[in-house]
């Protein structure tokens, strides 16, 4: 017969010991992976829509990708869409935010939109005017021709308004051509126009093939650029939401001002352009950006004054009807408590 031995009291002592402790490192366990799928399942997916993959756009990829905006329990997802439509797709709840600020400003201009612009990413207006090299300044310009993006944008009242400063009538002097999406390096290049407002990817390239650059918009008006806005019905309903967005964004402001390196391969990554551009436009705009995502109220006025001419309307717009900062300065507030480390 099989002699059956029975565990001794420290044999016996021993294995509780080791039962105790798997029961804990499974209770341990099961924790951690509830906590992996609340981080991995429970994060709201937000979709923003972005018109251009310009510099003071990066912002968004940047806050995506360093996680900023899964602290928040945002998935973002950005994809690419013209102005316009951006602000319909914004209207109908197919996006939640909108790089085009400036568009959604002439839809509560035009008809009332329910819109708000919480975000500006800069303070500074990222356009240029470049001439051709028999035009060295600005008065030069009378009579010539000038090719924008659109007879009727906002850079074109702008210009408009910049014009006066040295003696031109924006309407009499010059006239505005506009050759077609995207075209206004090229028709300045091959002289269908004398002169082209660009922005900083194309102003470069201009240069480097003789163009001279006339003035710098930032240095001339005070406007804002690159807004970001929403809807007011996700502002009243989803509050903590926008709260949370604005604050990754932030994080992705403060972050591009601290990491040039990580900020120029961000911009590589994200535009498709080589990495002595990036480096170049990072060095000449880096100080044009918000420090916390606002603007003063004169620039909102200014603002709202082009946007009125652009809609084609008298009325004022009050700043607040227009604009909603609040979200951005208790963000701010909240990350210099924390002492803002991205």
């Amino acid at each position: 017969m099989e002699t059956i031995q029975t565990p001794s009291s420290q044999e016996r002592s021993v294995q509780t010991r080791s039962d105790d402790w798997k029961s804990i490192l499974g209770v341990g366990m099961m924790a951690w992976l509830l906590l992996v799928g609340v981080e991995a399942f429970g994060a709201e997916t937000v979709t923003m829509s972005i018109p251009t993959k310009t510099f003071q756009q990066v912002i968004y990829p940047i806050a995506r990708d360093r996680g900023y905006m899964k602290e928040e329990g945002i998935d973002l997802q950005l994809t690419f869409i013209e102005a316009t439509p951006s602000i319909q797709a914004l209207l109908a709840g197919s996006v939640q935010f909108t790089g085009s600020g400036t568009s959604a400003l002439v839809a509560v201009a035009k008809g009332g939109a329910p819109l708000k612009t919480v975000l500006a990413v800069n303070d500074r207006v990222l356009q240029w005017v470049l001439a051709r090299p028999n035009i060295p300044t600005p008065k030069d310009l009378k009579g010539k021709k000038i090719a924008s993006t659109g007879v009727a944008t906002a850079a074109v009242f702008m210009l408009r308004q910049i014009l006066t400063k040295y003696g031109l009538d924006g309407q009499k002097d010059v006239t505005i051509i506009d050759p077609g999406s995207n075209n206004q390096l090229t028709a300045l290049l091959t002289g269908v126009a004398d002169a082209a407002i660009l922005g900083p990817d194309q102003r470069y390239i201009a240069l480097d093939n003789g163009m001279k650059e006339l003035f710098f918009f930032g240095n001339e008006v005070k406007n804002s650029w690159g807004t970001l806005a929403t809807s007011d019905r996700l502002i009243k309903e989803q509050p903590k939401m926008v709260g949370g967005f604005i604050k990754a964004t932030l994080k992705a402001l403060r972050l591009i001002r601290q990491d040039r390196e990580g900020t120029i391969v961000a911009m590589v990554k994200f535009s498709g352009i080589e990495r002595p551009q990036a480096a170049r436009v990072y060095d000449d705009l880096i100080d044009t950006f918000t420090r916390n995502g606002t603007v003063d109220d004169e620039t909102q006025r200014n603002d709202l004054v082009i946007i009125r001419q652009v809609a084609g309307v008298t009325q004022d717009i009050p700043n607040a009807r227009a604009y909603d900062f609040s979200f951005a300065l208790d963000a701010d507030q909240q990350l210099n408590r924390t002492a803002g480390k991205p």
